[in-house]
């Protein structure tokens, strides 16, 4: 599984309805789950993003399309980041020779 670092933005209508934003995150678990994903942490922030998910997801495909899906419905905007674990970071950085 891949993992990717998830920073969110609620858009008007996702801050108007705010109240509703649990069951928006079960909603939105619930659907990377369906899509073969899951959420490891979900952090409320303050500062320039509202929310971070980290999640794993099979491939960029699949994170990919869960984004547009949770797109198109309104509530919030996301920039999704790939995210390296340490061992992959050493590997990579070990190769540069």
């Amino acid at each position: 599984m891949i993992t990717y670092v998830v920073l969110i933005n609620w858009t008007e209508i996702g801050v108007k309805n705010v109240r509703d934003s649990p069951a928006r995150l079960d909603a939105a678990r619930k659907l990377l789950g369906e899509m073969g994903g899951s959420f490891k942490d979900v952090y409320l922030t303050m500062g320039e993003y509202d929310m971070v998910v980290i999640a794993e997801a099979s491939d960029d495909a699949v994170m990919a399309r869960f984004a547009l899906k949770l797109a198109v419905q309104g509530n919030v905007r996301t920039k999704t980041m790939k995210a390296f674990p340490e061992a992959a970071y050493r590997e990579i950085i070990a190769s540069l020779g």
